[in-house]
């Protein structure tokens, strides 16, 4: 007897009249809404100007969609490239398919065109919208569940998500429902980074690092609950062995910061105190107040020396 089960929905598009709506899509604005806004709280409270993260974001945000496609297209080539595929189907990004470290790399590629434009150093804008990757991707991966795909082996646990497409190869049946653990677990990793920002005082990249070492571990262990075909190395989904390297790399990041830049860092925008630009105001009435007295010094000297003149005149006409 099913007792519970996560179902899953009977369609991913919605038609508003001519115009389709796509739960996969919405996942993913949605995401990118929540990761500009905590990121804009976090970088105004380290210094920074209101509406940084939103600028810097219109670079980053294209090319990180850019990379998460080329990464999957690129490790996936046979779903597009394959005998009896159309490899138009590579541009549908609105169909699914989007590899976080393609995704996560040309998107800091776009970061950086972003931060050099504004003088404003990448560790520290990392730093700043890191938990906010975190919780983009813990609601994009409900846009899995709109597509019922990215799902695990079966299973009878009263979470099971069931699976009812039949297409691109699918066996209708209850499964894990591994894109709900991957969510979850992001959800952590955003609270993880959060605390330790504010616990360790974490700067020059070190709360980025820490985001994406803790995030490959989860990686690691959900792919091994996923069956949808994936290249495998020595016995390991390509992934798992992304993930490995990945975490590694973050790891030795810390470390090796840690030693060479300790600390955080005390101006990550040049020219802001707080958001709004109350250092450029002050500047500019201390420089009018500094006028002023100049002004009314300078004033004050040629009535001084007015009087001499007269007291001077006046002491000559007595004399004579």
């Amino acid at each position: 007897m099913e007792l519970a089960y996560i179902p899953s929905p009977s369609h991913g598009v919605y038609e508003l009249g001519p115009i389709p709506l796509r739960g996969y899509a919405f996942c993913i604005i949605i995401g990118v809404f929540v990761a500009v806004w905590l990121g804009n709280k976090r970088w105004i409270a380290r210094g920074g100007r209101v509406g940084t993260v939103a600028d810097i974001s219109v670079w980053a945000v294209p090319f990180g969609l850019l990379g998460g496609r080329l990464y999957h297209v690129i490790t996936d080539y046979e779903l597009y490239f394959s005998e009896g595929r159309d490899w138009v189907d590579a541009f549908k990004i609105w169909e699914g398919g989007l590899g976080i470290w393609g995704a996560i790399a040309l998107g800091a590629l776009g970061a950086w065109i972003g931060c050099r434009r504004r003088g404003i150093p990448l560790p520290a804008y990392a730093d700043a919208i890191a938990p906010g990757i975190a919780l983009a991707q813990a609601i994009g991966r409900w846009g899995n569940w709109f597509n019922q795909e990215l799902y695990g082996r079966e299973t009878d646990l009263p979470w099971a998500l069931h699976i009812t497409s039949s297409t691109d190869g699918r066996v209708p049946g209850y499964y894990h429902p591994t894109f709900l653990y991957e969510s979850l677990w992001c959800i952590g990793v955003a609270v993880l980074v959060i605390w330790a920002d504010r616990r360790f005082k974490l700067g020059h990249g070190r709360a980025f690092a820490l985001y994406v070492a803790s995030y490959c571990v989860g990686r690691f262990w959900i792919e091994y609950l996923r069956v949808d075909d994936a290249h495998h190395i020595l016995g390991l989904r390509l992934n798992n062995w992304t993930a490995l390297v990945v975490f590694l790399l973050a790891v030795v990041y810390i470390v090796v910061s840690a030693k060479k830049r300790p600390g955080r860092e005390e101006v990550v925008e040049p020219g802001a105190d707080g958001s709004d630009g109350s250092d450029a105001e002050t500047a500019a009435e201390d420089k009018a107040e500094d006028a002023d007295s100049a002004e009314a010094g300078a004033a004050e000297e040629a009535n001084d020396d007015a009087k001499d003149d007269v007291k001077d005149e006046a002491e000559s006409a007595k004399k004579t």
